[in-house]
């Protein structure tokens, strides 16, 4: 029989007793579209739970629990919350912080202070699911703290971060200029080309330069590179771009139709 035509708490008791985490996503995402009181309930009950293990089934059911509007939304940032008051343990405050994420479009001021206050928290995992916790949201302490964590000692978080202050955002302001620039330098060839790429995308002409080295040495990232062309759309693109298809013949470093589809965007404007 398909999960999806499995009992609700024949499901709930798989992710409880299996001994391997191999359908752990399987068995929440399949709770995950019964929104209804019957599986609330039993992860709200989970999610209060002593055990690590049975708190995070909880949490994590709840985080997606049917989708616009979530199941009881409200109720389940308010548990968040209540459980991060003196939740000490790394792995349940990730999961709900990851589970925050999904969410945060509710959260209100004092929430936002709340998670701020594990900007430095020493496990890497909490401050990475911070950072998504805090992403899209048109706060100022929010966006300070992102641009706090832009400059992790962890790539992934300095990562997501500059995704989410250079792209996810549309705020343009000299701090987030000077955060982006910050990350240019970045080691993490991902992470450098997220801040390109929220640069271009506010117009600043001081990334052309960069934009045409970061154009020599494209190479499977390249969509970034060529997203950042074409919000910056200059002209001055087009010979380097139809001068790289010539080189890809050969090189084949990057996706040739990338390549065409970019000169046919700066056509056009």
């Amino acid at each position: 029989m398909s999960r999806k035509n499995w009992p609700s708490e024949k499901i709930f008791n798989r992710l409880l007793n299996n001994k391997t985490q191999k359908t752990f996503w399987d068995n929440i995402h399949e709770l995950r579209k019964r929104p209804n009181k019957e599986v609330y309930n039993r992860a709200f009950k989970l999610s209060n739970s002593k055990s690590e293990k049975e708190k995070i089934i909880g949490i994590y059911v709840l985080a997606q629990l049917g989708f616009d509007p979530r199941f009881q939304q409200l109720k389940t940032i308010e548990l968040y919350f209540k459980l991060l008051e003196n939740e000490k343990t790394p792995k349940v405050i990730s999961a709900i912080l990851s589970s925050i994420s999904h969410n945060n479009e509710i959260l209100n001021e004092k929430q936002i202070l709340k998670l701020i206050e594990f900007k430095t928290h020493k496990f890497v995992d909490v401050r990475y699911e911070l950072t998504l916790a805090l992403s899209c949201l048109e706060n100022e302490n929010a966006l300070k703290t992102l641009i706090e964590l832009s400059n992790d000692k962890n790539s992934d978080i300095r990562n997501w971060a500059t995704f989410g202050i250079g792209t996810q955002l549309d705020n343009d302001t000299e701090e987030i200029r000077l955060a982006l620039w910050n990350r240019i330098p970045d080691k993490d060839e991902i992470t450098r080309l997220e801040a390109v790429l929220g640069l271009a995308k506010r117009k600043d002409k001081r990334i052309k330069e960069i934009l045409k080295s970061e154009l020599e040495n494209i190479d499977e990232n390249g969509s970034l590179i060529l997203e950042s062309i074409e919000l910056l759309n200059d002209r001055d693109f087009i010979p380097l771009l139809e001068k790289k298809i010539i080189e890809n013949k050969t090189s084949k470093k990057v996706n040739e139709d990338w390549l065409i589809k970019t000169i046919n965007k700066l056509n056009e404007k």
